[in-house]
């Protein structure tokens, strides 16, 4: 199925739109588009603008339909609209094909793509200029998604996913969309037969936040972004962000805009940013980087700390990070005699242990020492799983 146009809507819930009908989410049954937007009957191109800067205007859902633009929130019509594309958008064609938000920091200020044929008009949302672009490794869109920082052109039942500045495309594409997106019988991803795994099954390798404030659980080859609840929570293969890094992980931390992955008695350091970049001569050995052996069961650094704290069975060695080269300079010994990952942030630091977690306000609570803490059950509503 080729879809007229696709968005999120201010909560984050993807809306499909086909011939005049609606589907909201990734599963459910169409609805007319009339039924959920007034005044607007097919919809040619959508989007949810970002701009933080005017609230007036952020997450507010663009739908367009031949010469005019029509403006939503909550699914109710702005005063004003519909209005001529080009009173909106100075510059801007009519009879779109495709549109999808840009923020800032994927590209350069907070814009919108718009695509009509062969061409890409590239609109910065607070100078209202565009300028006009052909991307010849991007074929003719008839809908776009952004989606976990990632842009897809649809065409068909095919998707490509480029860059949101260069129209750069890296892999083999296009790709089967019903084997990513959809929900069909037999093809990939979108496998009918998916169950969420039990909260009391979940176990995670690891967990960390970058300085950016994107937060990352790993369990086995896949990894899940948590903080991007409007997106939803879903896993993919670490490969995808981090494509050095194959088969799983033992432990991950954030620091001064890198983030570190152990894995086995190797260390590799990528810088943080919209994508993730290796650091030229990693990996290197952990003794080399960090001063310690291996295996590595856990790993965490607090925001503002030059320590990384490392966990080996009931040790937790200390790693000073601004020092040259990197020695351990303070082990405890921990009251856990095994712990699965640890995650440090401004409302303290959590110690994961099989489907639980401990909370803690300070690393100098976890000594064997100290007062017992009781565990509380990981939940739905902190990882993709189902209650028991």
């Amino acid at each position: 199925m080729a879809f007229d146009a696709i968005t999120p809507d201010e909560q984050g819930k993807q809306l499909f739109f086909k011939d005049g009908f609606l589907w909201k989410g990734f599963r459910g049954p169409a609805q007319r588009v009339a039924e959920s937007f007034s005044g607007i009957g097919h919809v040619d191109a959508a989007f949810r603008m970002h701009r933080e800067d005017r609230t007036e205007d952020h997450d507010h859902v663009y739908l367009f339909q031949d010469e005019m633009v029509f403006r939503y929130f909550n699914q109710t019509l702005q005063d004003g609209f519909p209005k001529k594309v080009e009173q909106e958008f100075p510059g801007v064609p009519c009879h779109l094909d495709a549109a999808v938000e840009c923020p800032k920091g994927e590209c350069s200020a907070d814009s919108v793509l718009f695509f009509k044929g062969s061409e890409v008009h590239h609109y910065d949302v607070a100078t209202q200029t565009v300028k006009k672009k052909e991307w010849p490794e991007v074929p003719p869109c008839t809908s776009v998604l952004r989606w976990m920082e990632h842009y897809y052109c649809f065409q068909g039942n095919n998707f490509t996913r480029f860059h949101p500045v260069t129209g750069l495309v890296v892999g083999a594409y296009p790709k089967d969309a019903r084997a990513y997106f959809m929900t069909c019988p037999n093809f990939g991803h979108g496998s009918g037969d998916h169950k969420l795994p039990l909260c009391s099954e979940v176990k995670l390798d690891a967990i960390t936040s970058d300085d950016a404030g994107k937060t990352y659980f790993f369990t086995g080859p896949s990894y899940m972004r948590l903080d991007t609840s409007r997106d939803g929570k879903h896993a993919f293969p670490v490969t995808r962000m981090w494509p050095e890094v194959a088969g799983g992980v033992d432990a991950v931390f954030s620091y001064q805009d890198k983030m570190y992955f152990i894995k086995g008695d190797q260390v590799f350091i990528y810088l943080s940013g919209a994508h993730y970049s290796l650091i030229e001569g990693y990996p290197k050995t952990l003794q080399e980087e960090l001063g310690v052996q291996g295996p590595v069961d856990a790993a965490f650094a607090c925001p503002g700390d030059h320590t990384a704290h490392i966990i080996q069975g009931d040790q937790m060695k200390d790693v000073d990070l601004s020092a040259t080269p990197r020695t351990v300079t303070k082990a405890t010994t921990l009251r856990h005699a095994k712990v699965d990952s640890a995650l440090c942030g401004p409302d303290g630091l959590k110690l994961f242990v099989g489907s639980s977690y401990y909370e803690y306000t300070a690393t100098s609570e976890l000594g064997a020492g100290q007062v017992e803490r009781m565990p509380s059950p990981i939940t739905p509503s902190m990882m993709a799983c189902r209650r028991d």
